[in-house]
């Protein structure tokens, strides 16, 4: 386990996934990809309204996280949510209903793509103030502490909101409290419309909690065997009582930064290049197909997926909208 001095320079080993494991992670990745690409289709027939982040590209930091994670730990994560949430065990209609407005979804259609929650499934949200997550995530694993419930709170957040003032108070706290809290950074390289490489001075993510002597290292976001097997370290680190953790996950969304982005700072090369040579599925599927399993079998699996999708945009797009009894309910004066 990498110390507070080391961040990205120590060397973590990949371990290879059982056949059992490699297909689990490629149909809950293909879910997540195969949900968000019908998301974007219904956004573009006018079913999904307001602000829509897809997570195309990044599935494998959740979905190997949550292979990493124990029945009762909590996710919080900001407004690139869908994927946590289908990580998570959330149903895949209610989602969808909640991002087209419907009283099916998960906050009774008034909370849209940015705000859905489940307790049941320890999901506590996508938010969308950039940083919010952090603080939040931390209030989480206090209360875990102070329940000794044994139970971690994993916060997940962009690049970008690495730069928040309100990142390094929650910091200071987790770790002045030995706090159970995994702090994720994920680093698609892009906060919006700029690039890293123009908005951070220090690049190397998994040290911004060194001043608080939270350890850290960075991980290969692409292949989701490396993101569980680190994912299981720190969460290891934060289980035994020696405080929180951070890690920055590096990885690439395939689409704007919403679905009102173009993506024009960015060339179509180096998006291709990515698809081509990091996608995070077919690392995957190239890997089962060498183990020898049949390219139909792989092929019943995305089918089994897209029918689930089907499924949901037919829900949403069928389900009632809130009836206006509803506009004063759930709402904190």
């Amino acid at each position: 386990m990498a110390n507070a001095g080391d961040g990205a320079n120590t060397a973590h080993a990949v371990p290879d996934f059982t056949r059992e494991e490699e297909l689990h992670a490629l149909r809950e990745m293909l879910l997540i990809r195969r949900f968000e690409e019908k998301a974007g289709q219904l956004y573009g027939m006018g079913v999904i309204a307001g602000f829509c982040h897809l997570y195309i590209g990044q599935e494998a930091v959740v979905v190997g996280v949550k292979m990493a994670a124990r029945e009762g730990d909590q996710f919080t994560t900001s407004y690139r949510d869908h994927g946590h949430m289908l990580a998570s065990g959330m149903d895949a209609k209610g989602v969808m209903a909640e991002l087209a407005g419907k009283r099916g979804g998960y906050s009774k259609g008034k909370g849209g793509s940015m705000h859905m929650f489940s307790h049941e499934k320890a999901f506590y949200g996508g938010h969308g103030i950039v940083g919010a997550p952090v603080p939040i995530g931390a209030g989480i694993a206090f209360a875990n502490a102070y329940r000794g419930d044994g139970k971690v709170s994993i916060t997940f957040f962009g690049e970008g909101a690495a730069n928040q003032g309100q990142v390094y108070e929650a910091f200071n706290m987790a770790a002045l409290w030995k706090l159970p809290a995994l702090f994720i950074v994920e680093n698609n390289r892009y906060a919006m419309g700029t690039s890293v490489t123009r908005a951070a001075a220090q690049m190397d993510f998994a040290m911004r909690g060194a001043a608080f002597g939270i350890p850290g290292h960075q991980v290969d976001g692409m292949d989701v065997r490396a993101v569980r097997a680190s994912a299981a370290e720190a969460l290891e680190w934060c289980r035994s009582g020696k405080g929180p953790y951070l890690l920055e996950i590096q990885t690439y969304r395939y689409r704007g930064h919403s679905m009102s982005d173009p993506a024009k700072y960015r060339s179509k090369e180096e998006v291709q290049k990515m698809r081509e040579e990091h996608d995070p599925i077919e690392q995957v599927r190239l890997r089962l197909l060498a183990a020898g399993v049949a390219e139909d079998e792989l092929k019943k699996i995305d089918a089994g997926v897209r029918k689930i999708v089907a499924e949901a945009a037919d829900f949403a797009m069928m389900d009632k909208e809130p009836d206006s009894s509803e506009l004063y309910t759930d709402v904190l004066a």
